[in-house]
Parts: structure tokens; sequence; C-alpha cells
């Protein structure tokens, strides 16, 4: 079956390709924007794509996968509803033809999602499982993104974002989990939901598929959580326990139950992400000593606090943070372990939520263990960005940013966006280069 994916470089899309090829389809798809990691998964996978939603591009295919970012008025879904072809989503695509006899290990959240992911899908296959999985980024230990297996295990980060233009349900309630992991809730996607009741009425969609022999596993304190779950929740539930993070030689260190993990992560919220991933293989049968011992080989997701470069006085990162939590969570971990050292935040605010002004009143004190802010001022903002930010922290283009950079001679440079910031890192590796 020859399937066209519009919408094929974002991290869900990209990932399913894999996946559909890996069942035998021919595979093509149109994007634009495209850049790594996914732009370079899909070439190494030979799965063929074009730059653009030009009409010439568009084949004729059994089906047309429509991603979520694609509406009406763009000419390839014009074509497509014109001649009524046959087409999907990709959540429900997945659903039908995957997902199906399939034991789902979900992992839904406001952050943290695809690191979380990436935790359970190599503890499982550390004990040996072989799991399928479908991640929203490149896990380290895999290289890749998605895979398809025998196994009877299927690892997805179970995203709330609206599966398409024609169906605004969030993907997840598409996967049907049977151990489902919530790792926090907090307001996000300002574009699609109006408020945080908004959210947790697709998080109470979720929990209503949940099996009564499923589990739902969820955090500690945490108000929006526990909202959702006083909606009704139709299987067992378990709340993940307090533990103490510390510094190691290699990283940082904690206990869980009969397990300790020694790992190269930092901060207290991976600390979280990985009590969730373990108590979420504990419901599939793995004990709490592999699935620990697996988490301290584990290598991390590309772009989360990703090393880039590094020289003697200079270390460059490029980490995901999209949401205020994130970008605090993200800096503290590392002021934790540099101690003094100069940290420089470069933020793009790039999400349709960060872009709105929605966060501006915790965004500034976000980047609070930040020693200099370099913001990217965004384009057609509809809020006073100058009172969040003073004047010398706010930048018109990149290349200022990069020309700002160039008078500092040490510290740690954390590039923050989920986006490719205009190909920031070429510029600012090229200039530490020189």
């Amino acid at each position: 079956m020859h399937i066209h994916i519009l919408g094929i470089a974002g991290t869900f899309m990209g990932s399913l390709a894999l996946i559909a090829k890996g069942l035998g389809h021919q595979i093509s798809g149109q994007d634009e924007g495209v850049y790594p990691p996914m732009s370079t998964q899909l070439d190494e996978q030979n799965i063929n794509y074009s730059n653009g939603y030009l009409l010439q591009d568009l084949p004729k295919a059994d089906i047309y996968i429509i991603g979520n970012a694609l509406s009406r008025g763009n000419i390839c879904v014009e074509e497509i509803l014109h001649n009524q072809w046959a087409y999907t989503s990709g959540a429900q695509w997945l659903s039908e033809n995957v997902l199906q006899n399939k034991w789902v290990l979900a992992v839904a959240g406001t952050h943290g999602k695809t690191t979380t992911a990436s935790m359970l899908a190599w503890i499982l296959q550390q004990a040996g499982l072989n799991p399928s999985f479908l991640i929203g980024g490149v896990a380290d230990n895999f290289g890749i993104s998605s895979r398809l297996t025998d196994s009877d295990f299927f690892v997805i980060e179970a995203d709330e974002y609206d599966s398409a233009f024609f169906d605004k349900r969030s993907k997840f309630v598409h996967y049907h989990p049977k151990t489902l992991l919530i790792n926090n809730l907090e307001f996000d996607h300002g574009d699609i939901f109006d408020s945080i009741k908004d959210i947790q009425k697709q998080f109470h969609h979720l929990l209503r598929i949940v099996p009564d022999n499923g589990l739902v596993i969820y955090p500690p304190d945490n108000q929006n959580i526990e909202q959702v779950l006083a909606m009704g929740v139709y299987s067992a539930k378990q709340m993940l326990p307090a533990a103490e993070i510390s510094l190691s030689e290699k990283g940082t260190t904690f206990t869980c139950k009969d397990g300790s993990v020694d790992w190269n992560l930092l901060g207290a919220h991976n600390m979280q992400n990985g009590l969730g991933a373990i108590y979420a293989a504990a419901h599939i049968g793995i004990n709490f000593a592999t699935a620990s011992a697996a988490l301290g080989t584990f290598a991390g997701v590309k772009r989360r606090l990703e090393v880039k470069y590094q020289s003697a006085y200079i270390t460059l990162y490029d980490d995901f943070a999209h949401h205020p939590t994130a970008i605090k969570t993200t800096l503290a971990g590392l002021r934790n372990k540099i101690g003094t050292e100069e940290i420089i935040a470069i933020l793009e605010l790039r999400s349709n939520t960060m872009k709105s002004g929605v966060h501006q009143q915790t965004l500034a004190k976000s980047l609070s263990d930040a020693d200099r802010v370099l913001v990217l001022r965004p384009e057609n903002q509809d809020w006073d960005i100058d009172a969040a930010f003073a004047k010398g922290n706010l930048f018109a283009s990149v290349d200022a940013i990069v020309t700002e950079l160039k008078q500092i001679k040490q510290g740690h440079f954390v590039v923050m966006s989920n986006g490719d910031f205009g190909g920031i890192f070429n510029k600012i590796i090229k200039q530490l280069k020189g």
C-alpha cells in the first residue's frame, strides 16, 4: 500500500513513517521547515519526502495521513477533499493498524513525555522484552524514534494535542493504554485549549478507556491530576513515592525500593521521570532492581540538554524546553551540577503558547538560574514582552544573538527552543571554532 504523509517531518509523523515502512508499505511525504533530528532519521531510513506543499509533489496514494499542523486552505488538503481520496489521522491509523492486541504503555503529561517514554522503552529492552515504541524524539540508546517488533508490548508517547483538523480529540484517546503514566499536568497548547479545564477534560476521556485490569500511575501533590482522577478512574491507580536525589560522580543518584539509579541525567524532574518509568515497568512484571540498573545505562534523548559542542571554556547545549516549568527544572538541574559557573540561557519563544504571552508572568522567573538571558524577540507577538525582559535581554535576530555570544569567553550556553532556531547551532559552533 502507498501511504503519503502530510507533515512527515513532525516528531510524531516521522516516527509513524518508520513504523509504516516496517509493515512493508511504500511511504512518501511532504512537509515544510524540515530540520534534524527528524530529517536526518527520514534520510537514514531512505524515506522520500519533498519540502513544501506543492500540488505537483502530491502523488496518487492509497491513503493519506494528514498531520495536525495542516488545516483547511492547504492546497494538498483541498485536493484530497475535492477528489474524495481516503485520508485519516496519524493517531487513528496507528490505532487501527498497529496497536490492536498490544499491551500499550502510554506516557502522558505536559513535560517529560519523550524522555520518560525513552526510559521506559530502554527498561523493557534491557529486560529482554524487545518492545515496539513510538517516541516524539530520537532516543540515543536506540538511535531512532520508533520501531515495530513482534513484542506484545508497545511504549508510546501520549500527546494531548489534537489529532487532525477533522478530529479535534487528543491523539492519546486513540491509543487505548493498559498502563498509563501521567507525568504532570499544566496549561499548555494555548492555540487549541482555552483553559486547564479543557485539558483536564481530555485527560478524563483518556482515563475512561483504561481497562479495569489496567493501571494509572501519577506523581504526588499535583492538584490538576488529582482533579482529573476525582472525575472517575476505572482501573487501579498508583501514586509515585517521594525520593531524594543527590549528586554523584556520574551525575545524580536516587533509590527506588530495592533498586538504585546512578546516571548522568540531572535534576529532580528527571528523577521523577525515572520513577514513573520504573513503576510503569513494574506493572508488566519487571522488578525494581532490573529497571533501576537499566536506567543506569540510559543515554538520554536528543535535544534534552544535549551537548552540541564543548571546549575548555564553553559548553553548548541544545534543549527542547518549551514551557516555563521545563525551563526552570532544566536550568535548576544544571545549576546544581556546575555550581557557580556561568549559565547563559538563549531562548526562542516558538510554540504558539509561548508566543501568545500566556506564560508572561512566569517566563522571566523560570530563567532565574541563568546568569545571562538572551531572547529572540518573536514576530507578531500580541503582548508586552518588554515588560517581562530588560532591553539588554531582547534581540531582533539570531545573528545579533550570535554576535553577543562572541563577547562571552566562558560558561554554559543553553539554547532552548522546540524548533531549529534559525540555524543558530551552526552559527555558534562556527564562531567558537573560529
